[in-house]
């Protein structure tokens, strides 16, 4: 019990960095104050631009991908490696969305989620990131293909997974992990219901940078 603990605080601790306000502080900008104050891929775009966006999202994806393939190895052998991914896999997705650098605050971990799911289920995360970008392209609004990629995930699990999806783990944390990602979006589901949501690369007026 004790090791399968410390797991989970180390893929904790592993989705916990904070990457985005790394980056932004080297580059002479304090995510917390720029923007939406969010310290995820989306803000880095609108205040450093596309090639940091896709640096910062793609060491998001990279906390996923460790978090939930090499810490379940610290397991103590008394759940199945499925179990144990589960659990690591839910502990960095909270540690991006509620990081304790960070005084509990974060992204709100779609890309960190998105590299979860690579690890454990490529196929079907594959296909949701590509209605993400064909949604993001269409709209220009990423909070749309960021919930449609969440809501679609568990049913993608579901048909694509040989194990069928009552069976399979990912299919439940893909529920509880798209739960989570809509809750992180609350403002933005708010701003999409009044018309009053950002789209990428429209120019921020001085009301909405303040």
């Amino acid at each position: 019990m004790l090791r399968l603990i410390l797991m989970a605080v180390v893929a904790y601790l592993v989705g916990s960095i904070p990457f985005g306000f790394m980056i932004g502080r080297a580059r002479g900008v304090d995510l917390r104050t720029t923007g939406s104050g969010n310290i995820g891929s989306t803000n880095i775009y609108r205040a450093l631009g596309l090639k940091v966006a896709l640096v910062v999202f793609a060491l998001d994806a990279g906390k996923g991908i460790v978090g939930t393939r090499l810490v379940a190895m610290l397991g103590d052998g008394t759940l199945d490696v499925a179990s144990l991914r589960f659990i690591a896999a839910l502990a960095v997705i909270l540690g991006s969305m509620a990081s304790v650098f960070m005084r509990f605050r974060g992204g709100k971990g779609v890309a960190t989620g998105a590299g979860v799911f690579l690890a454990l289920e490529p196929v079907a995360t594959v296909i949701a990131i590509a209605l993400w970008a064909g949604l993001v392209a269409a709209f220009k609004i990423v909070s749309i293909g960021s919930l449609a990629a969440a809501a679609a995930l568990p049913l993608l699990v579901a048909v694509l997974s040989s194990m069928g999806s009552f069976r399979n783990p990912v299919f439940y944390l893909a529920l509880v992990v798209g739960g989570l990602i809509f809750a992180s979006h609350r403002s933005n589901i708010g701003r999409l219901l009044q018309g009053r949501e950002k789209r990428v690369g429209r120019q921020r007026s001085a009301e909405e940078q303040r």
